[in-house]
């Protein structure tokens, strides 16, 4: 087994037009299904990320606010899951509600430094 991060992009725009009634219902679709990947063993962490922050160029030297890009690639939270392998995860990763909305999931193994 290894550890695999699941990077959740988009989805904001459509969010923003349901009522408090959808959005609620569609938070529990998350719950959900995090739940099931917890049940299974197989969600390690995640949480969702906050819409601001700062980029760090240069060592400090200077800093921007942001991250400012479009709203298909800001990410908006992450979840780290084990998996068999990469396919595996790529399978765990498809019932994300995030597709309801037109978002993504980018699936990355997670590499070990051996120090």
């Amino acid at each position: 087994m290894s550890n695999f991060l699941f990077l959740f992009r988009g989805g904001d725009a459509a969010r923003t037009n349901q009522t408090p009634e959808e959005m609620q219902e569609h938070m529990q679709k998350w719950g959900a299904w995090m739940g099931g990947l917890k049940e299974k063993g197989q969600l390690v962490d995640g949480l969702p990320l906050a819409k601001e922050g700062n980029v760090v160029h240069k060592a400090g030297e200077v800093i921007t606010d942001g991250p400012f890009a479009e709203g298909s690639e800001v990410v908006g939270g992450y979840l780290i899951v084990t998996a068999d392998d990469q396919s595996g995860a790529v399978e765990v990763s498809k019932g994300c509600p995030i597709f309801e909305h037109g978002g993504n999931v980018e699936v990355r193994e997670i590499m070990s430094m051996n120090m």
